[in-house]
């Protein structure tokens, strides 16, 4: 939008930069620049994230050797404003001859009496076992412990279809973990052990069982991947990771328990999906110094092996995520404030009146690293549909869509690209507004990532990758009954690397 040609019923733009500052980076058109990916090879799940002597620390599960998921390592990263990432060697190599010789699984951080400490999973073969690992005061230099594996066998008399990933935490003077597992023929379960010291475990029993039979993606699954507990409020949140091998959800959904945990045992209340883009995974969560409960997901690819060997990276880390307990008993999610420190050239519109099938482009603004704010007049959103445009190109035919309709908010990804080879995910949550609650919409789109936030309730991240250089316009549009945008800001955003 050019300065002194701003059609009236726009409204008015705040003060902005040139042009030029809405002008797009030459690169890797599809490499994300404020999302956290290391500098080439593949990534999968966060692991250790720790808020340690006032530096944010984030480990990951990396390849070094290739795009490709094997050869699991430990990355590192360190942040001192959950914005801005600096590259640390890597935490943890496979040891020839040695527990985890076919890979360092994944795992978390605990402070053990001031020693930094990483419960891992050591890989031998077909063995996956609980392991050890010590690190200095910076955490850049760990030493695994002489007893690792530290739980030798699984439980006698289980039938498990699979055994892996840590969530560990204290009572008193005695050390909690659950132990991601499925029960064979039954479903994905989290197992419960304790131990005085972190080297001898004792099992207890299963923390909660779900069931393979069901239709519905929350109890699903083999197996439970990445396991986390934790307090929130006054309850609980034991998030799981589905994995179903060969079945309905195999790497889809990861999903929470929200409950009460007492006596060692979780009695879920409400359960739901935490994120419903299809492309969020393996989350893992850390409380900081702030007391903020703090989350991660994994945001792997949505294109075929050739496109991501020549473009020699794959996995992008979510944006930080700040989980809650709103006042309904329901779990709330957002993304950090800090974030608001990669803003850079903004534009802003009052009061858009939407006609009913129109697509309303906003002129001079266009990118592919943005984050978009939009507001739309509570009652009004219920009479038919309104949404964003973004990776539009100039005759729309591909578009990425975010649309609010009938009570659900929409991903809609169908037309995101004219490459056939790249998924075009369309998904959905439910998202029930009050009378006098407007709809209020955080979209952050970082090259091939938009990742949407609603009202504080909703959450949904996907993946999409425009074939046309060109696509990269921004649209507001409303169907049906039309409706009105009371507020929309727009800001560019800078890269977290130099």
């Amino acid at each position: 939008m050019v300065d002194g040609a701003v059609p009236s019923r726009l409204g008015t733009e705040a003060p902005a930069g040139s042009d030029e500052a809405w002008s797009v980076p030459a690169g890797d058109r599809h490499r994300p620049r404020y999302h956290f990916l290391p500098p080439s090879n593949w990534m999968n799940d966060p692991n250790g994230l720790v808020h340690w002597k006032g530096r944010y620390h984030l480990f990951y599960q990396h390849n070094p050797f290739g795009p490709h998921w094997g050869n699991m390592h430990w990355g590192h990263a360190v942040s001192d404003d959950l914005v801005r990432w600096d590259d640390l060697p890597i935490a943890l190599a496979p040891t020839p001859d040695s527990p985890d010789q076919d890979g360092c699984f994944s795992g978390c951080f605990v402070d053990r009496d001031g020693v930094p400490t990483i419960v891992y999973t050591g890989v031998r073969g077909r063995e996956q076992r609980p392991c050890l690992a010590t690190g200095d005061d910076d955490l850049v230099t760990w030493t695994k412990h002489p007893r690792n594996p530290v739980i030798p066998a699984t439980p006698p008399g289980m039938a498990l279809t699979g055994f892996r990933d840590h969530a560990v935490w204290k009572e008193g003077d005695t050390w909690y973990q659950i132990v991601g597992a499925g029960i064979e023929g039954v479903g994905g379960t989290a197992l419960l052990y304790r131990s005085p010291d972190l080297l001898s475990w004792e099992y207890l029993h299963p923390i909660l069982v779900g069931d393979k039979g069901r239709t519905d993606p929350f109890w699903t699954g083999t197996m439970w991947e990445c396991p986390d507990l934790f307090p929130l409020g006054d309850k609980h949140v034991l998030i799981v990771s589905i994995w179903d091998k060969g079945g309905r959800h195999t790497l889809n959904y990861a999903t929470y328990f929200l409950g009460t945990y007492r006596d060692h045992r979780f009695t879920p209340e409400r359960e739901g999906i935490l994120d419903v883009g299809g492309h969020f995974y393996a989350p893992q969560t850390t409380q900081d110094a702030h007391g903020r409960r703090l989350m991660w997901g994994w945001l792997w690819e949505g294109r075929d092996r050739e496109a991501v060997a020549a473009a020699g990276w794959a996995g992008v880390m979510s944006l930080p995520r700040v989980l809650s307990l709103r006042g309904d008993g329901t779990l709330g999610v957002a993304p950090v404030p800090e974030l608001a420190r990669l803003r850079g050239a903004h534009r802003r519109w009052d009061n858009l009146a939407l006609r009913p099938g129109e697509m309303l482009p906003l002129d001079g603004v266009a990118g592919d690293c943005l984050e978009i704010r939009a507001e739309f007049a509570p009652g009004e959103v219920d009479a038919g549909t309104v949404g964003l445009a973004v990776r539009r190109s100039p005759d729309g035919a591909e578009e990425t869509r975010v649309r609010y309709e009938r009570g659900r908010l929409v991903l809609d990804c169908a037309r995101s690209s004219l490459d056939v080879g790249v998924d075009r995910d369309v998904e959905e949550a439910a998202l029930m507004l009050r009378a006098d609650e407007p709809l209020v919409l955080t979209v952050f789109l970082d090259r091939s990532v938009v990742e949407v936030f609603a009202n504080g309730r909703v959450a949904i991240a996907d993946r999409v990758y425009p074939s046309r250089t060109e696509s990269l316009g921004v649209g507001v549009f409303a169907a049906g009954g039309g409706g009105r945008a009371t507020a929309l800001d727009v800001w560019q955003m800078a890269s977290i690397r130099p």
